[in-house]
């Protein structure tokens, strides 16, 4: 569940966003039922994007009338993995979701995941089907500059790549969709309003030292059970995960506890 802007969860920063959800092992239901409670927390505070992605178009819409009807303020859609679908296919699915819930999309670009790498032109072009944000989980820093620099009359970009977190701030994106941010949010915020709001590297720099050793284990160890992992750490149960998935061995568990603890952050 996220926000552009970002997400329920999110403590102080206006454009810094959670995420990670494990979507894929979810029914419909169960997802429409937390859209309903993100916002429902949220309470008007910050808007927030409901995560509508699926393998067909008729899950993507169904959930994307449901969030307008909820209350979500946007969307975000990820393109089917499994069987990619071409530029053509992915327009019109979107134009479709659009239609059905007039609410704008923020566009989940994870090639990895979904077999589709976009130009950052055609990914701006998106922008004719009310695609009006891109969380970038690409890992292409040149082509999220290019979006950020040049493109950003039709789509404003977010780094969804946590390792690229200080770089995204530093390029100019206007916030990050950052899942270490569960962990370390008080580090997040303090990050984003060094780099993006002060602009002061010095400082920047300090917070990134604490926190991309973080990034970097996640992005090591099963994101999502490594991000849930992290979070139990801190004191605050997730309820685990839904199998085959599971949290990380007690080894990986005492790693990540001691990168957590040089953070500043306090663990169980």
């Amino acid at each position: 569940m996220e926000t552009p802007l970002k997400s329920c969860v999110q403590r102080k920063a206006p454009h810094l966003g959670t995420r990670t959800g494990k979507f894929t092992t979810l029914p419909l239901a169960e997802r429409k039922q937390l859209t309903e409670l993100c916002v429902k927390f949220a309470a008007g505070r910050i808007p927030v994007v409901a995560g509508t992605g699926s393998n067909s178009t008729a899950g993507p819409v169904e959930l994307a009338v449901h969030a307008a009807e909820a209350g979500a303020a946007a969307i975000m859609d990820v393109p089917p993995f499994y069987d990619p679908v071409n530029l053509e296919q992915l327009t019109e699915m979107m134009g479709g979701i659009h239609v059905a819930s007039n609410l704008p999309i923020m566009y989940y670009n994870i090639p990895s995941a979904s077999g589709l790498t976009l130009s950052p032109t055609e990914i701006a072009g998106l922008s004719k089907v009310r695609v009006k944000y891109l969380k970038d989980t690409s890992g292409n820093a040149p082509a999220l500059t290019e979006l950020v620099f040049g493109l950003s009359d039709q789509i404003t970009a977010f780094n969804g790549w946590d390792t690229l977190t200080f770089y995204g701030l530093a390029a100019g994106c206007p916030g990050g969709v950052w899942g270490a941010a569960n962990i370390i949010p008080e580090l997040a915020v303090e990050l984003y309003e060094a780099v993006a709001v002060k602009g002061d590297l010095k400082r920047g720099r300090e917070l990134w030292s604490k926190a991309w050793p973080i990034c970097k284990f996640l992005e090591s160890h099963n994101y999502a059970a490594a991000v849930k992992t992290g979070v139990e750490l801190t004191g605050q149960s997730t309820g685990e995960l839904r199998k085959p998935f599971a949290l990380r061995s007690l080894e990986l568990q005492e790693e990540l506890k001691g990168l957590i603890k040089n953070a500043g952050v306090k663990t169980v």
